[in-house]
């Protein structure tokens, strides 16, 4: 038995829980005022959330439970609702009337406010599911109706397009075949558009050596099993219809004098012997094989031997730089500067001493200014780190921290993080406000990538309005650290637009935060994407394995199945993206009778043998009989 003194206790710390939230929406009145109407309980909601949060109230969720009460672990869409229901438990349990309620969004009104506000932004659910599907459209889908209609049949109900990648000419071509698509199939499916944002990347890196690796297909023995094809011609002249594993551009009046079985002669880079066979004349070139591995560059001396006995001799024309990228190991060190001269790997005198250490460019030189000594950056999506030892708004010198035993390449375009650090660039970048001219006529939403502060997504809204586009949805892609930090900010800002949600761009942010921490962000964004009645859109690596290569993991398929808990999954493109919508729609329907956001929903199981053995149903729970 618990004493009237600790009830009341635990009705006064509940009730002092309840007036903190009330005190943070007082304190933040001129932002709940300032966001769409539409949205105005959600924002009082959230901030009642957030104030919760601010305490560890484990000890009394602990405490509530041994009562068999609700221990305030699903109480994020209807906080003060929630205190004051277990408050009013308390007091009838001493024997005293309840508290007087506030008028705050309560238990269905939660439920309520989050399906239509995730409607505004996703559409309509598809029948028999509730969680929708976004698809990331291939480039493919400009040109290829036919891909369009079976991702639309499959059960795509947003199709995503990435400003990162193609043209706008193309955007209104998938555009075109997504309305389509969807008109002629009677399903909805929507057009979310994503702006590329501030891209942190390596810039180019220096070309490498005019070089081509001849190479023989072998087994797993190491034996040949196919030779190498080469095609030997003018420059500029290419085969028809047949796949050249090397192309070689040669003087015509040379090829003239070949004929099929003639053999072609020369030392490769390495100074090894090798040699082609000629195999077949084809207009204005021909085709040769070779059994072994060979280096070829541009110069090269190539000695033809007829069948008749001559020798006639030629050379190599220009071939295409060979990528060279910068291999970094542990202890290198990296400078990553603002001048925009290409990238090069570290340069060495004879007797291996250093003379410069590798170098290349951060596509957006100002964030340079903001960076640290000791501070972390991230390249390539977490594959190479590396500290600051020594900062300047010019450069920083960086002392490789992780990379793989052997070395890691770095390549250009890469992604660059600052995890550490407090970037201050734009938003908006130019080519987005550029993009933003389309989006606004195509769009049915825009997604703002790498959003950092309440301003950012401002920004975005003057540019909506100006462009008369307030009709867009807004999705936030919480990609950084300091997006995830400043969460509860940028969903109010985000709010003053009459549609809005949130996308975990689980990529990005793994690489900022930590992949360690990557599942703990995850909750916490459901969470408080929940508590501002916000649709949230699941992204990045969901069923990868199975939409590039054909066949899922089993990590891949867990991670799909609690994907349910979200009001929208986004699957990337792939050659087998329309198998991966298929496999994603079964999961969803079966799981959606198992959880609603983080509630387990108790139906009837068929699985367990005892029930079966004792002819239990699910009558008492108001389910028809289940029988094996």
């Amino acid at each position: 038995m618990h004493s009237a003194e600790h009830l009341q206790e635990l009705g006064s710390r509940l009730t002092r829980l309840r007036d903190e939230a009330l005190a943070l929406v007082e304190q933040h009145r001129a932002r709940v005022e300032s966001v769409h109407p539409t949205f105005r309980e959600s924002a009082r909601n959230l901030l009642h959330y957030l104030a919760l949060r601010a305490h560890d109230v484990r000890a009394l969720q602990s405490e509530l439970k041994q009562l068999g009460l609700s221990s305030l672990g699903r109480s994020e869409a209807n906080l003060v609702a929630g205190l004051e229901a277990v408050s009013a438990i308390l007091a009838q349990l001493q024997g005293q009337p309840p508290p007087s309620a506030s008028e705050q969004v309560g238990f269905a009104r939660g439920v309520e406010l989050l399906l239509k506000h995730t409607e505004e932004l996703l559409g309509p659910p598809p029948a028999g599911r509730e969680t929708r599907i976004m698809v990331t459209l291939p480039g493919a889908a400009a040109d290829d109706y036919g891909l369009v209609r079976d991702l639309v049949a499959a059960g795509m109900d947003l199709a995503r397009i990435n400003c990162a990648h193609e043209t706008p000419a193309a955007w209104r071509r998938m555009v075109e075949h997504v309305r389509r698509a969807a008109g002629e199939l009677e399903r909805s499916c929507r057009i979310e558009m994503d702006l590329g944002g501030p891209k942190l990347r390596t810039g180019a890196l220096r070309p490498g050596p005019q070089v081509v690796r001849v190479r023989p297909r072998r087994d797993v023995r190491g034996c040949v099993v196919a030779p190498a094809r080469v095609w030997l011609a003018p420059e500029g002249a290419l085969p028809e219809g047949d796949q050249a594993d090397a192309v070689l551009p040669v003087a015509a009046e040379w090829i003239a004098r070949a004929q099929p079985g003639d053999q072609i002669r020369f030392k490769d880079t390495r100074a090894k012997k090798r040699k082609l066979k000629v195999v077949e004349l084809q207009g204005p070139g021909l085709w040769a094989e070779v059994r072994r591995t060979a280096y070829v560059e541009a110069g090269t001396k190539l000695t033809l031997r007829t069948a008749k006995g001559g020798e006639h001799a030629t050379r190599v024309g220009a071939l295409p730089p060979a990528p060279q990228p910068i291999v970094l190991e542990v202890g290198d060190e990296l400078v990553l500067h603002a001048a925009q001269t290409p990238g090069r790997p570290a340069r060495y005198d004879r007797d291996g001493r250093l003379r410069e250490p590798a170098h290349v460019a951060c596509t957006l030189p100002e964030a340079l200014a903001r960076i640290r000594e000791g501070e972390l950056v991230h390249f390539d999506d977490d594959r190479i780190e590396g500290v600051v030892r020594e900062a300047s708004a010019e450069q920083l010198r960086l002392e490789i921290t992780r990379a793989r035993p052997r070395g890691s390449r770095l390549w250009g375009d890469k992604g660059i993080n600052f995890p550490d650090s407090e970037l201050s660039v734009p938003g908006l970048t130019s080519l987005d406000r550029e993009h933003l001219e389309v989006v606004a006529e195509l769009a049915d939403a825009v997604a703002i990538s790498f959003v950092r502060e309440p301003e950012d997504v401002d920004a975005l809204r003057e540019e909506l309005d100006r462009l008369g586009a307030e009709r867009l949805g807004i999705v936030l892609k919480i990609e950084t650290r300091r997006g995830f930090e400043q969460l509860p900010w940028l969903l109010l800002a985000a709010m003053r637009n009459h549609a809005a949600g949130i996308m975990i761009a689980r990529g990005d942010l793994a690489v900022e935060a930590g992949w360690e921490r990557l599942a703990e962000l995850q909750e916490e964004l459901l969470w408080f994407a929940e508590a501002a009645h916000v649709p949230v859109i699941w992204a990045t690596q969901v069923l990868e394995g199975l939409a590039k290569r054909g066949l899922p993991t089993r990590a891949e398929i867990t991670d799909a199945a609690m994907a349910v808990r979200a009001e929208c999954v986004m699957l990337n493109k792939g050659p087998h993206v329309v198998d991966a919508i298929r496999v994603l729609d079964d999961i969803l329907r079966r799981m959606q009778d198992h959880q609603q956001k983080k509630t387990a929903m108790l139906r009837s199981l068929e699985g367990p043998r005892a029930l079966r053995e004792q002819g239990l149903s699910a009558s008492c729970g108001g389910g028809a009989p289940r029988r094996s």
